[in-house]
């Protein structure tokens, strides 16, 4: 590995996004740190694209402060996603070796031009899966493979609705869903965007309407409600969710974009049909290094063989305009996955 620049002390230095403080854009700073060393079942990884995420606005906001399933905390540098080539390992790392080509999630420190991972985290890759792909694909793609086949287990003849349905995860699921079998409804809060949902796949998408959908999807299917929701928004729709949900269904809250519901009181879930809600995390399903590859080849294959689409923006963010794909996903204007290209 040639390093960047050397500092003071010798150490070889790299330019990277850290964060002090929690708060908003404002807090992210451009710095030159030392080049990470690689301990024990790590690898040093040279970053080539890392994937920009709602995570990583959510570490940059504290509200992983106190979790327990992702323990990461100020200060840091952020970006949980990426993709590169290893370039050293450290001491018991068995896995993968310098040259080895690598993706990764949940493992924080991509928005760097290096950064150490964990090996258990890291998927090889295959000289014909580019980079950018990569990284665009393995953290929401892993995601809306465990939720389409371990959570929802989605079958031929079931029903689902996927809110956010443009989005990046929400395409993935639409995808998925649609290769397992199921009847696909959506949401998404304009045309283009309903567009974009219809063209994987969905049969038919709808505008949120403050929670009308939920009487939309109701008609759609006949008056029963679909049998499993896909809900990454949170407050502003988890409640009608559970009114478009089929009695003994299943309502998956995945993420809570719109703020977290506080107030929810367990009979509300047999008052709307004995529903059954879950908030699964995409770290204990990725439990271990074996799933962690066996997911990142289902998605590449299913990617090179059988047409899945990754959704990219064409845009390609550097660590001097981050902030700007910040704003753009928390003003929901981002369609397709952003990538940061640190060395570029």
């Amino acid at each position: 590995m040639s390093g960047r620049r050397a500092s003071a002390s010798g150490m070889r230095t790299m330019k990277a996004i850290t964060i002090d403080r929690y708060g908003g854009p404002e807090v992210m700073q451009l710095r030159d740190i030392e080049v990470p060393r690689p301990g024990p079942g790590e690898a040093l990884v040279k970053v080539a694209f890392a994937g920009i995420n709602f995570m990583d606005i959510h570490t940059r906001q504290g509200k992983y402060r106190e979790s327990r399933s992702y323990p990461v905390r100020a200060p840091c540098t952020l970006g949980m996603e990426g993709a590169g080539d290893v370039v050293a390992i450290g001491p018991s790392t068995t896995r993968v070796r310098p040259g080895d080509r690598v993706a990764w999630c949940i493992s924080w420190g991509s928005y760097a031009e290096y950064a150490c991972v964990p090996e258990s985290k890291l998927a090889t890759l295959g000289p014909a899966t580019p980079f950018d792909i990569a990284a665009a694909s393995v953290f929401q793609g892993s995601t809306a493979h465990y939720l389409v086949n371990d959570v929802a287990r989605l079958r031929p003849g079931m029903t689902c609705l996927v809110h956010a349905a443009s989005g990046s995860i929400g395409q993935w699921l639409v995808q998925l869903a649609v290769r397992a079998g199921a009847t696909v409804l959506g949401t998404a809060s304009s045309e283009p965007k309903r567009a974009i949902a219809t063209s994987l796949g969905a049969s038919q998408v709808f505008a949120y309407d403050e929670g009308r959908f939920a009487e939309v999807v109701r008609r759609a299917t006949g008056g029963d409600g679909v049998d499993v929701v896909f809900d990454p928004v949170g407050r502003t729709t988890l409640r009608d969710s559970f009114r478009a949900t089929r009695t003994r269904g299943l309502v998956i809250n995945y993420g809570n974009v719109s703020g977290s519901v506080t107030d929810l009181d367990p009979i509300e879930l047999g008052e709307a049909g004995s529903l059954f809600l879950t908030r699964p995390r995409l770290t204990d399903h990725l439990a271990d290094a074996g799933t962690v590859q066996r997911r990142a080849d289902a998605l590449f294959h299913g990617i090179a063989s059988e047409g899945l689409r990754v959704p990219i923006d064409s845009r390609r963010y550097t660590l001097e305009d981050v902030g700007l794909a910040h704003e753009r996903l928390e003003q929901r204007v981002q369609i397709g996955k952003a990538l940061l290209a640190p060395l570029s």
